[in-house]
């Protein structure tokens, strides 16, 4: 399996989570989105634990199977179109997700969140799970 993880599915990997471990071990390709990456840093930033918590995301990304996933001219025309398509079912979600989303599309990866509200996106595939 391909998958895009979100900050949470992150959190529960560096909080020991043998479910969410063994999700990221068994997969094939495991991507971070840059803005998921962006979502860490500002966190740590604000934690008293930042440089623990930058080597621990700096092991993770060292996992032959773990790379980070950019953006490009082409995320953005997904980001659009979802972003129209949230806003005319009236189910808009926040702008970071919808980066996360259009990433997800875009290169065709299964979204691994426990945030409920991805549910809206059409077409967007997501590893079913706790949510929030």
């Amino acid at each position: 399996m391909r998958i895009l993880i979100d900050t949470n599915c992150y959190s529960e990997i560096d909080e020991g989570a043998t479910d969410a471990i063994g999700r990221i071990e068994s997969a094939r390709e495991v991507w971070v989105p840059l803005i998921v990456l962006a979502e860490l840093y500002s966190g740590f930033e604000l934690g008293i634990q930042r440089e623990r918590n930058e080597r621990q995301l700096i092991d993770f990304l060292s996992r032959p199977n773990v790379d980070v996933l950019l953006p490009d001219n082409e995320t953005a025309r997904f980001y659009a179109k979802v972003f129209q398509g949230l806003r005319r079912q009236g189910t808009p979600i926040p702008t970071n997700d919808i980066w996360i989303a259009a990433l997800a599309l875009q290169h065709d990866l299964v979204l691994d969140t426990s945030d409920k509200h991805f549910i809206y996106v059409p077409n967007l595939s997501i590893l079913r799970r706790r949510t929030k």
